[in-house]
């Protein structure tokens, strides 16, 4: 995707303390829009995107290269060893962390990315729970002997609320609402993130029509196998990939290993990963096209960057009318 045009007119001028998220579905742009914004209102990237937390990951997550960040820096990209596994909280504790090191510079924070439940780790007020690995462990083996299945009806019995938000295929989401259920003995509904920013936030989204959104996944995900995508795993295979929980299972990387494997041919990890996207993303429109405080853009406008720039205006002239003052309204 053609980054939008830097408007060489004068930057805008958010107040201190307003934070800017770029968020939406997988293929539409965010990465550049981010640069682009944070060009035009002199800000700073904190990224949004689990699996571009990790070291090496570059040609299946999309992640920019250097030159093309344009000199902005970008925070929570490559912060993980394949073979750690990424949590919302350490994620939630780090990106906030990075939030207020870009405000005391007197910058704009803009947070980009696809990943849902980081988003809102970032943004919202949110209580992670606590965990602990034998608890988790003793359920995946029970999801192992017994079945996804007979997990999720039990949480069904459990915790209603959780059951109705979680596929029942996401068996790993299962076992973790499991999981805080026995160790807080409160629901896991209880500890979903509520629509409320920590900040004075605005939220920008990027669409598309279903039809130009699936063709862009097809091209994308065979430009980066053609890229060099199995590759690029082997080598992370020899850091540790297949050890790692989280990075193993990033789509397009599990496709490649099955392509190192032997278990599938490039013609079917092409598929496998394009098909896994389209679900990504369906999954992406559903969470991001809950939440009434997003701004929707066009990915393609010709004017994408205006638009935007002038929805952080707004939402700054919004923040000196009630006279807020990075520490409280008033």
């Amino acid at each position: 995707m053609t980054p939008p045009e830097v408007d060489p007119v004068a930057p805008a001028t958010p107040d201190p303390g307003l934070v800017v998220a770029v968020v939406g579905p997988t293929a539409t742009g965010k990465s550049d829009l981010g640069v682009a914004l944070a060009l035009r209102l002199g800000g700073e990237v904190v990224g949004a995107d689990a699996s571009q937390l990790y070291r090496g990951m570059d040609i299946g997550t999309a992640k920019l290269a250097p030159d093309e960040r344009q000199g902005v820096p970008h925070h929570q990209l490559d912060v993980l060893d394949v073979t750690e596994e990424a949590t919302v909280a350490a994620y939630q504790r780090d990106a906030r962390a990075d939030l207020e090191g870009v405000l005391r510079r007197g910058r704009v924070p803009l947070v980009v990315g696809g990943s849902g439940l980081y988003v809102r780790a970032a943004l919202d007020r949110l209580q992670i729970p606590p965990t602990d690995p034998a608890v988790r462990a003793a359920l995946e083996a029970r999801a192992q002997d017994e079945g996804g299945a007979a997990l999720f009806a039990e949480l069904g019995r459990l915790d209603p609320v959780a059951a109705a938000a979680i596929e029942p295929a996401n068996t790993r989401r299962v076992v973790r609402a499991l999981e805080v259920v026995e160790l807080t003995g409160r629901p896991f509904s209880a500890t979903m993130p509520r629509r409320e920013h920590v900040r004075p936030t605005v939220v920008l989204g990027l669409r598309l029509d279903r039809e130009r959104l699936d063709r862009r996944i097809e091209q994308r995900t065979r430009a980066m196998f053609d890229a060099g995508l199995v590759e690029e795993t082997a080598g992370l295979a020899g850091r540790g990939l297949r050890e790692g929980r989280t990075a193993s299972r990033a789509v397009g990387y599990a496709q490649a290993l099955a392509v190192l494997d032997g278990t599938m041919t490039l013609a079917e990890a092409v598929a496998d990963t394009a098909a896994r996207t389209r679900r990504l993303v369906r999954r992406q429109e559903s969470w991001f096209g809950a939440d009434p405080r997003v701004h929707w853009l066009d990915a393609l406008a010709p004017d994408l960057l205006g638009r935007a720039a002038a929805l952080v205006e707004e939402a700054a002239h919004w923040l000196r009318r009630e006279g807020w003052d990075d520490g409280g309204h008033g």
